[in-house]
């Protein structure tokens, strides 16, 4: 009881704490790096990316620094796409539960040059600017907080209901292994009896033919 407690304490403290992927990282011309996410079905996704310009008040960056983004779902289907870009962004809503895969790919350039990607990518409800949304709405601040609250209560929900099902998923495959492995220990057993008997009959006849019993 205490386990099933704790682990209901460690899930909301989870949804509650910022989940988002946001990271600066450096990729090199002609080089791939991909980032996954578990997103479960029907959340909403979003994302930006842009190539960091460490020279932005001199020049414009080249056309060396210019990436090919593919945003796929766990089956491979394609949720975006771009081809030699410097920035972009994308939003979807995923159809499965699984690991989402966004990958980065720098155009490929000789000499070799280092790119700088800035990527932020934020599901559920995490998605919402409720700043936006006080100042579109102009509402009372206990309002907005109601909201971001009721919304919060939403997501623990389904994460719960989510868990519940992997629970029940892990349980019969424990089942289905523990069966399985059952029966290969009563044939290990019968393979070993059998091959014990042939021996002692092999034995048995080897010594009756030399007379020895």
């Amino acid at each position: 009881m205490d386990l099933h407690r704790s682990s209901i304490i460690l899930l909301i403290l989870s949804i509650l704490s910022p989940v988002t992927i946001s990271m600066r990282y450096e990729l090199t011309s002609g080089h791939t790096k991909c980032i996954s996410e578990e997103i479960h079905a029907n959340a909403l996704s979003v994302g930006k990316y842009s190539v960091v310009n460490h020279n932005e008040d001199h020049h414009p960056l080249p056309s060396s620094h210019k990436v090919t983004v593919r945003v796929s779902s766990p089956q491979g289907t394609a949720y975006h796409e771009a081809d030699g870009v410097e920035s972009g962004q994308f939003s979807f809503t995923a159809i499965d539960t699984g690991d989402y895969i966004s990958c980065f790919t720098a155009v490929d350039h000789k000499p070799e040059t280092t790119l700088t990607i800035d990527f932020d990518w934020r599901t559920g409800i995490h998605t919402k600017d409720w700043s936006t949304v006080a100042k579109k709405s102009q509402v009372e601040t206990m309002e907005i907080e109601v909201k971001k609250l009721f919304d919060t209560v939403n997501s623990i929900h389904e994460e719960m209901f989510y868990l519940r099902d992997r629970e029940e998923e892990m349980h019969n495959l424990n089942i289905s292994t523990n069966s399985k492995m059952a029966w290969l220990s009563f044939v290990s057993l019968a393979v070993c009896l059998s091959v014990a008997g042939l021996q002692f009959w092999h034995l048995k006849t080897f010594f009756q033919k030399k007379k020895l019993i």
